[in-house]
């Protein structure tokens, strides 16, 4: 029904506030478009580490009664959606433990491309795994560390790690922050103006809007963060790499309000829009977003275009996640019960169609099928990205290659499938410059096939998505 990347997951965390869980609980009520599964909240107030977590949205797992169970001026929050791992209540997060270390929980964002290889090597010399998700090996790898101290065990422990994460861990007296040294995931951070100021990290800065924080800048790739009562330490633990920051988080998911690695995404995705006008005219009469994702890049489509923008699909924001399909088959019946088409603004008019990206193209077939149906004389589909011909291994979830359209037909094959009267992607050129890429900082292995790290084993990653 949903043919989309799915997101990956979103974390928060804050140090030195007295309402510490509650803003952790608006946190990722603002990062829930990255994971709808599970969600989670650890919080420490200087002697113990205490953990609630339950499967769903956010509003549905964390009622009063939980927040008030989580005492303690610092916390960690997470929504999950399983790239690695059965989709479970073992394995929602954080992951909270007592190790050599002490107490500790810990949450992450990402996919650690050896996890299984680190598992196999841990579980031959005695190590107990008590849940499927890659974060667990983190923990292991703490706890064996030798290091005396806790930051140092993490270090110990990320040094090992390939792939991506940017994690949030907290003692009973420290918030640590660290992000792999490509940068993958984003993980921003700002402040909070209170005596003495309070410290906030988030996967996106809108997260920080919610609760009236200031965005400070980017932990960097390769970083490691450690705040405590003596205030903010920031240190490099790995040597410096190529940054490959993914892209498809400016294409699709993080919030168009949102700052990540550095930038507007919104203004990302009007400059994808203006672009992809640029590379192709096409004469029409009104210019229509696949919402919501596509709507950004649409606005910017029509402005340089100089044709109307219009609301032409409505979304229904309440579909859920089951429903029963009529016995009797109705034509697109799950396309039909997230959109629907304003057939005034389409009757009659050259549509040009604008959507983010264009992964198996059954929905997006339903969809030119809808906004043919409704009246629309000629439709053009335009796509603000490149064609998406591999998978991700770095905490997306994607299909398997055979399963990616673009990875097995041409272009024109795929606008026959999508019965559309044309069809464009935006160049990779082009996306690279919406996102002001000079310096060749972001990952395009899904447009690429080229993966910018060793994968230790491919079988492993793709066994890994199966489990889901």
């Amino acid at each position: 029904m949903f043919d989309k990347f799915r997101e990956e997951c979103g974390v928060f965390a804050i140090f030195g506030h007295s309402e510490a869980a509650n803003l952790a609980n608006l946190g990722i009520h603002a990062l829930q478009h990255r994971g709808q599964e599970s969600a989670g909240i650890a919080a420490s107030d200087g002697t113990d580490v205490y953990c609630h977590k339950g499967m769903g949205h956010v509003a549905d797992v964390f009622t009063p009664s939980a927040i008030n169970s989580l005492p303690g001026r610092m916390a960690i929050g997470h929504t999950r959606y399983s790239t690695a791992g059965d989709t479970a209540l073992l394995n929602a997060q954080p992951f909270c433990v007592t190790t050599n270390k002490g107490r500790i929980a810990l949450a992450h964002n990402g996919n650690i491309t050896n996890a299984m290889e680190v598992r196999r090597q841990l579980e031959s010399e005695g190590a107990i795994f008590n849940a499927s998700s890659d974060t667990e090996v983190v923990l292991h790898l703490i706890s064996r560390s030798r290091e005396k101290t806790l930051s140092a065990a993490l270090r110990d422990a990320l040094l090992q790690l390939e792939g991506a994460f940017s994690l949030v861990l907290i003692s009973t007296r420290q918030l640590i922050v660290a992000r792999d040294p490509h940068g993958f995931r984003p993980m921003a951070m700002g402040v909070l103006q209170v005596d003495p100021p309070a410290y906030v990290f988030a996967s996106e800065t809108c997260a920080f809007d919610l609760i009236n924080a200031s965005y400070l800048g980017e932990v960097e790739p390769g970083e490691m963060i450690i705040v405590d009562d003596d205030g903010m330490r920031r240190e490099r633990y790995a040597p410096r790499r190529q940054k490959s920051q993914c892209v498809f988080e400016h294409v699709y998911f993080s919030r168009p309000d949102s700052i990540v690695f550095g930038r507007p995404v919104q203004k990302s995705r009007e400059m994808m829009g203006r672009l992809l006008a640029r590379q192709r005219a096409t004469e029409a009469d009104v210019v229509v977003p696949v919402p919501d994702s596509g709507v950004a890049a649409a606005l910017g489509y029509a402005a340089e275009a100089g044709i109307p923008f219009r609301m032409g699909l409505i979304r229904n924001h309440y579909v859920g996640r089951t429903f029963i399909e009529p016995t009797q088959a109705i034509r697109d019946f799950g396309v039909k019960l997230k959109l629907n088409p304003v057939r005034h603004l389409l009757e009659g008019k050259r549509v040009v169609l604008v959507d983010d990206s264009i992964v198996r193209g059954t929905t997006s077939r339903k969809i030119v099928r809808m906004v043919r149906g409704a009246g629309a004389k000629q439709v053009h589909v335009r796509i603000s990205c490149p064609p998406t011909i591999s998978p991700c291994f770095y905490g997306v979830d994607t299909p398997k290659k055979e399963e990616l359209i673009a990875s097995r037909q041409s272009i024109e094959s795929i606008r026959e499938f999508l019965e559309a009267d044309s069809l464009e992607y935006l160049s990779l050129e082009a996306l690279a410059q919406a996102v002001q890429d000079e310096r060749n900082e972001y990952c395009y292995a899904c447009y690429t096939g080229s993966y910018p790290t060793d994968l230790v084993s491919v079988e492993d990653l793709v066994t890994a998505k199966l489990r889901r």
